[in-house]
């Protein structure tokens, strides 16, 4: 047909006269790839935006690997959910590694194949809180404590919220909300955000206890058999729970690990080589240093948080105090400053000022919090037990024995002045329990309640830190 007829017929977009599609790029591809990716699959869009910013913030990182070979945003592993991904969303392997939506749907697409192995209903598949053990499965964690981690992370952020800015400058966001997570057969597998109870596993008592596999370290007597005179800053290149996992996983022709993580969000930190081994982090210096890896990734910002810097810093300032390590930037140096290192890390957005800072205490602080546990509750309360809440805080139980009444209160230590998820309870025998519990500035509570010649159960929640009294103070 003659095309002048045919515009003279009807009016017909010029994109389609040129042969293109007459649709436009859209705004928010990323969003949009998580919103077909959820409906295509069924899986609960939110979750799924979870599990992403659990693993990556979002940043594909230009289909370049992770540490322990994930690749996009959905942190897909190679020869595991890469592997699995490509053939359910029928696309190669390069096409997941570095275009996002392919690599989205590809991580929906294997986290619905284990749901369907769990046998999750269409109704089920509606729920985010029974989606927990396919998330679970989907960190390939090198034991059950570790996916417990892992999807603990996940769901965490679910009920905090999300706000992230993709490397495009798109914001993709999560509401906050409230999911019970059903845990299914992790619930009677080990909490790793809760305090150790093998004091004699950890240097660093806030730490908790996850040993590297054999092959990653090696047994010593240090400081008898060599000197340790440094501490060596690194990023991880990958997930807290991701890099705890590839440091329990061995043999292998590069076996590597570091003596503590710590993570992005709320300064949690994990020991996983005694101080006195030698763990495979720093070349020339695996002799006379201790490393500390953090939770992230060297060419994104948004992991170095306030939290992280100060829990960091306080573990570096115990080291450095017990083993008489000068707090200066000689010997606290970055894995990048190793003589005949050839890595980046903590690369250029780690901020060397603030940190030294809060390692030696001078200026830029951030101050202490100003509340005690005795203003919170009020006068004629005195402290009669605590417990730490890991590195984030105290939690404190006091009694008036004017009145025979408890009272509980949470004090924060880290992110002070910014509302964060703390809690505080107190439970008195035979009565219910009764917690305050939010996002708070400075601290949680005061909980009170009269218990004369009552036993009591008391706890609380800062950052990652929990504590949870057997039933105890009686009378």
């Amino acid at each position: 047909m003659n095309l002048r007829i045919l515009l003279a017929g009807a009016v017909i977009p010029a994109a389609l006269v040129a042969g293109q599609p007459a649709t436009a790029a859209s705004a928010d591809p990323m969003a949009d790839a998580f919103a077909k990716a959820a409906a295509t699959y069924e899986v609960p869009r939110d979750l799924l935006v979870s599990v992403a910013y659990s693993e990556t913030h979002l940043d594909g990182h230009k289909g370049e690997p992770s540490a322990s070979g994930g690749y996009g945003v959905m942190h897909l592993v190679a020869a595991k959910t890469l592997d699995r991904a490509a053939t359910l969303v029928k696309k190669p392997l390069s096409a997941l590694k570095s275009d996002d939506a392919a690599n989205i749907a590809g991580g929906a697409a294997v986290l619905r194949a284990y749901a369907d192995e769990l046998k999750l209903d269409a109704t089920a598949r509606k729920d985010a809180g029974k989606w927990y053990q396919a998330v679970a499965k989907y960190a390939g964690a090198s034991s059950p404590e570790v996916a417990r981690l892992y999807a603990d992370t996940v769901y965490d952020l679910l009920a905090q919220g999300i706000r992230a800015t993709t490397p495009g400058g798109e914001t993709v966001t999560v509401p906050s909300r409230t999911v019970t997570p059903d845990r299914g057969s992790y619930a009677k597998v080990d909490d790793l955000d809760k305090p150790s109870t093998l004091a004699a596993g950890t240097d660093y008592p806030s730490a908790a206890w996850v040993p590297a596999h054999s092959s990653n370290y090696a047994v010593s007597n240090r400081p008898t058999s060599d000197a340790i005179d440094r501490i060596v800053i690194h990023v991880t290149q990958g997930s807290y729970a991701g890099t705890i996992s590839w440091f329990q996983t061995g043999p292998r022709p590069n076996p590597t690990s570091a003596h503590y993580v710590v993570r992005s969000s709320d300064g949690a930190i994990t020991q996983m080589v005694r101080e006195k081994d030698r763990a495979f982090h720093a070349g020339n210096y695996n002799r006379r240093s201790v490393g500390i890896e953090h939770e992230g990734f060297v060419d994104n910002a948004t992991w170095f948080t306030d939290a992280m810097y100060r829990s960091s810093a306080a573990l570096t300032r115990n080291i450095a105090d017990r083993y008489g390590i000068p707090k200066d930037r000689t010997h606290i140096v970055g894995h990048n400053n190793v003589p005949g290192a050839d890595h980046t890390d903590p690369g250029r957005y780690w901020d060397w000022t603030k940190y030294m800072q809060y390692v030696t205490g001078s200026g830029g602080g951030g101050g202490t919090n100003p509340h005690t546990p005795e203003s919170v509750c009020g006068s004629g309360y005195k402290v009669i037990d605590s417990a730490a809440l890991a590195t984030a805080g105290t939690v404190f139980l006091l009694y008036n024995s004017a009145n025979g009444t408890n009272c509980v209160a949470t004090i924060k230590k880290t992110s002070l002045g910014k509302a964060t998820a703390t809690t505080a309870y107190l439970e008195v025998d035979g009565k219910d329990r009764v917690t305050d519990t939010g996002n708070f500035e400075y601290y949680a509570g005061p909980v009170r309640a009269a218990a004369p010649d009552k036993c009591v159960r008391w706890g609380g929640k800062a950052g990652a830190g929990t504590y949870d009294s057997p039933l105890e103070h009686c009378g």
